[in-house]
């Protein structure tokens, strides 16, 4: 059963938004649990930082195997068999009796998990035509940025109420109804004038693409975890600190809508443009004040910002190798969390010193050059399907 590329469709399939919701669910849930697990595994908190750190880097490096294997085996079969497969992990995950297996488990299980974003991004690349194929992304977007608001809120709510397995063991009893839907999901063709995956790394637009999504992803994803340790130095709670997550979930949540009716009007270096102006002025307002209200508001305008510029940037990596787009989308991908990982790393030493006014300022800064950059490539760029 195969399903060819229909001139009207510009929705993602609901399955695929399950499936993401789910994926992002899973990985921002690990923040609110950190303390919990440590007094309950009776280690120090660095160490059980390691459950995060681990998670994120098997999520972020397994991608490019994950989109190689679905430009020869398929989308939807790729991922169901990642889905089951972190079905076990997870459920491994809840009953780990040590912290080195509560390690393992979770390694393996962001490490299925990763495969979820990409493959939903490529599978809507083959299916949604290129002129309506941002509505489509920022569907995909709407599930995740509810995903994001809902795990920072609620994963410390459901360790509170049953423990922090709990948390683990929900996303796997989950996973089953979404498989079972995906099953009814139609395979999309196989590209026709495939390309060998190591070969779109010569294309010189994925690479730029692959080049602003890492600066993207150290800007915005690397700066994102310190809102809230922001609040907390200036004397807030860690419960209304956690919101500033939150308040980028509700952002990601409205502006998605947003990218939705306007991509019918504004062509896409216009929204990266719209993008990169929300991304400056929140970074610009955090640099300024480092305070509750100034900090929700932040978050929020991240949120938009990385709704226009972040599908602008996806739409570009599903058309800018299509023989290969697994591949290509899932070498963006990573190129965004290990972007995510620099910037938290080099702003872990302006946060560690308290300089937040700082290390928000330098994010407004970068992000001027960014959106400059990226305007002009996608003017320039014209779509290869």
């Amino acid at each position: 059963m195969t399903q060819t590329l229909d001139a009207r469709r510009s929705s993602a399939p609901r399955p695929l938004m399950a499936a993401g919701f789910l994926s992002t669910f899973d990985r921002y849930a690990i923040g609110p649990l950190l303390v919990t697990m440590a007094g309950d595994l009776h280690v120090r908190l660095a160490a059980v930082g390691m459950v995060a750190g681990g998670y994120a880097l098997a999520y972020g490096l397994t991608q490019p195997l994950w989109g190689l294997l679905s430009d020869r085996y398929g989308r939807v079969r790729v991922m169901m068999a990642a889905l089951i497969a972190a079905v076990l992990a997870g459920i491994a995950s809840s009953l780990a009796p040590t912290l080195p297996l509560l390690i393992l488990t979770r390694v393996l299980t962001g490490g299925f998990f990763g495969a979820v974003i990409p493959l939903a991004l490529t599978y809507i690349g083959d299916t949604v035509p290129m002129a309506t194929r941002q509505r489509a992304l920022s569907d995909q977007m709407f599930a995740q940025g509810i995903a994001t608001a809902l795990a920072t809120v609620c994963a410390g709510t459901l360790a509170d109420l049953g423990g922090w397995r709990v948390v683990f063991a929900l996303p796997p009893l989950v996973a089953v109804p979404i498989v079972l839907a995906l099953r009814r999901l139609p395979e999309p063709p196989r590209p026709e004038g495939r390309t060998a995956p190591w070969l779109v790394l010569r294309n010189r637009w994925l690479l730029l693409a692959m080049a602003l999504g890492f600066v993207e992803g150290a800007i915005l994803l690397g700066g994102l975890p310190f809102l809230a340790p922001a609040l907390e130095h200036g004397g807030v709670g860690a419960a209304l600190a956690g919101m500033a997550m939150a308040s980028f979930g509700i952002g990601l949540i409205v502006f998605t809508r947003v990218v939705r009716r306007l991509t019918v009007r504004v062509p896409a270096w216009g929204l990266m443009a719209l993008g990169g102006t929300m991304m400056a002025a929140a970074f610009a307002v955090a640099a300024g004040w480092q305070s509750v209200v100034p900090i929700l508001l932040t978050g929020f305008l991240l949120g938009g910002g990385y709704s226009f510029l972040h599908t602008s940037l996806q739409a570009w990596a599903t058309s800018a190798a299509p023989g290969a787009r697994g591949s290509a989308v899932a070498m963006f991908a990573t190129s965004l969390f290990m972007g995510a990982s620099a910037g938290t790393a080099l702003g872990g030493a302006a946060a560690e010193a308290g300089a937040y006014g700082l290390l928000f300022g330098a994010a407004a800064i970068i992000t001027v050059p960014l959106t400059l950059v990226a305007v002009a490539g996608r003017r320039r760029f014209i779509p290869q399907d």
